[in-house]
């Protein structure tokens, strides 16, 4: 657990990883932050808050956003990791051999890696080994109330219980509550899935379909969430909670979700590229369909609304079509043993 003498470095300057540090700092541990563009760096480190994604979050007496990542590592025995799944692995390259021996490593990162299909925690094994202790956090949590210091709930999970407890208390702290979990697993794919799942929802709200359709959606795809998480090795249970059906709901019901407005932009006419430029910050979710349909191919799991999403995104189907060709599937239980 990082000391009042220990820092953590936090990775990744974007509106979540600023608002981790704002609450590892609020919890009272030094905190240094980085991000790649040394002109926001120094902004940050001038005003004190995060001007360009959370301005109305100032920064606690014991955050400072440093200029170099050599900064930022400088005796930090626990790092934090904030970057967008198709940065993840550069990163960890970028940060392997600075690393302090015994250093323990986390990431805020969501979905899977596009190239391989591996999760976050699999692409971390790779390129840092497995003897250094590692961890996810998700959950349902926007980062500007996060940064506001609005209650808020979310899961630590590691295969390393000790490292999840320390590090769920480390961020523990005022209304923030962290739970810890050993399913590395069904924590990530409910980050990668949920993302799909919440486009959906906002193209459907989008194109006028109804709070009906909302709540299959969302209801239906917990099953394909779940569906493909078991056939990975993760926990059933895992997805009746914060990581699964706590961030799939958030996600696909408040409008501060990217991939959600994301999908309303595509229900209004605008084509992906154009959506994207719009909304001017990495949308998971885009990406995220095609990982979904390759590793759902690949493990033979059936998941026929990412798969319609997929398909709308990357083969042109229409959205009508879609919801046409989920209602005409064949009739059969609703579970299945």
């Amino acid at each position: 657990m990082a000391t009042a003498d220990t820092p953590w470095a936090v990775i990744g300057a974007g509106s979540w990883g600023t608002a981790l540090a704002i609450q590892f700092a609020r919890a009272g541990h030094p905190v240094r932050l980085w991000g790649r563009d040394p002109a926001q760096q120094a902004a940050m480190a001038q005003a004190r808050c995060n001007a360009r994604y959370l301005p109305d979050a100032p920064f606690p007496p014991g955050l400072e956003a440093v200029a170099t990542l050599d900064q930022a590592l400088d005796g930090a025995l626990d790092v934090l990791v904030a970057v967008p799944s198709h940065a993840l692995r550069a990163v960890l390259h970028t940060l392997a051999p600075r690393l302090l021996p015994g250093s323990r490593v986390a990431w805020a990162t969501k979905g899977f890696e596009l190239e391989t299909g591996l999760l976050p925690h699999q692409v971390a094994r790779e390129v840092l080994g497995t003897d250094r202790p590692m961890a996810v956090l998700s959950g349902p949590t926007f980062a500007r109330e996060v940064g506001s210091g609005l209650p808020t709930a979310m899961t630590v999970a590691s295969a390393d219980e000790a490292f999840a407890t320390s590090l769920a208390n480390d961020l523990s702290a005022g209304q923030f509550r962290a739970y810890i979990s050993t399913d590395m697993v069904g924590v990530e794919i409910g980050g990668a899935v949920k993302n799909v799942l919440a486009l959906g929802a906002g193209l459907s709200d989008g194109l006028g379909f109804g709070a009906n359709t909302r709540v299959a959606l969302i209801t239906r795809g917990l099953v394909e969430m779940t569906r493909l998480g078991v056939a990975l090795g993760a926990r059933r249970e895992t997805f009746m909670g914060l990581a699964g059906l706590g961030d799939l709901v958030l996600t696909c019901t408040d409008d501060q979700s990217r991939n959600r407005r994301f999908g309303l932009l595509l229900a209004a006419g605008r084509t992906p590229q154009v959506a994207l430029t719009e909304i001017g910050q990495v949308v998971e979710g885009y990406l995220a369909a095609r990982a979904v349909h390759a590793v759902s191919q690949r493990e033979g799991v059936d998941m026929p609304i990412c798969e319609g999403i997929y398909r709308l995104l990357y083969e042109g189907l229409p959205a009508r079509e879609v919801v046409k060709a989920l209602l005409s599937r064949p009739i059969k239980a609703e579970f299945i043993e």
